[in-house]
């Protein structure tokens, strides 16, 4: 393992290279002064311009490699900062919300409406743990806009000084899930999000547990909530 995390470091020939990923790589890794960064990242954005340009109309990389095309233009690496990546949380989830403010009930209908017992229970969800699952989804529409609401205007909130924070998780799995998050004290919450979907929660900040069953597989890993955050599970629950 030592010894492919070695090589996988390994930038003796990268001026040689004509993989994209190889010195997409070395951009992001390398010292912000390092000379062969005016070389490399000329042709990287020509190597990309030109994979776009040959791409097919559904080939899933062009978007990605579009936006590494708009990063070099604006800095020397394609590295995402923390503050950059919550601002892109933040865009897309107003532009979520919105949407649901705007259509109402029926787009959550729309939306989590399909999240039947048997996403659960055929992968490891207790009969107990799918009642919990539909009890929360089942919210009446007047709670479900004031959720809506404060968290639209959580996403807006920029003041430092706020006691709440935005934690959004998303579910790549294909079975729905519910994240328990336990603080200290009696400061808990609990947020169904339904397979190959998200769903966000306003909390206060601080430290937590989170736990849930992701297709019966445990996920269990301590976090500081000051900032926005994201946390992202698939079929292996690897967050």
């Amino acid at each position: 393992m030592l010894l492919a995390q070695q090589k996988k470091k390994d930038y003796t020939h990268i001026l040689r290279s004509t993989s994209i990923y190889e010195i997409d790589a070395f951009l992001r890794d390398a010292h912000p002064d390092d000379p062969k960064r005016s070389v490399l990242k000329p042709r990287l954005v020509k190597m990309l311009k030109e994979y776009i340009k040959n791409a097919h109309p559904a080939d899933q990389r062009v978007k990605d490699f579009q936006e590494k095309i708009a990063l070099l233009r604006r800095k020397p690496s394609t590295r995402i900062s923390f503050e950059e990546m919550n601002e892109i949380i933040r865009q897309k989830q107003i532009a979520k919300f919105r949407e649901q403010l705007t259509q109402g009930r029926t787009y959550m209908t729309k939306v989590y409406g399909n999240s039947s017992a048997s996403a659960g229970a055929a992968t490891g969800y207790t009969d107990t743990e799918q009642e919990e699952f539909n009890m929360l989804m089942a919210v009446n529409p007047t709670d479900y806009k004031n959720n809506t609401v404060k968290v639209l205007n959580a996403l807006f909130d920029n003041d430092p000084n706020s006691k709440e924070s935005i934690v959004l998780i998303e579910n790549k799995s294909l079975c729905n899930m519910i994240m328990r998050i336990e603080g200290v004290g009696n400061t808990k919450y609990r947020l169904a999000v339904p397979a190959q979907s998200d769903n966000t929660i306003v909390v206060a900040k601080g430290d937590y547990l989170f736990s849930g069953l992701v297709c019966g597989a445990q996920y269990a890993s301590q976090k500081t909530v000051q900032k926005a955050i994201m946390v992202s599970l698939g079929d292996a629950a690897s967050q």
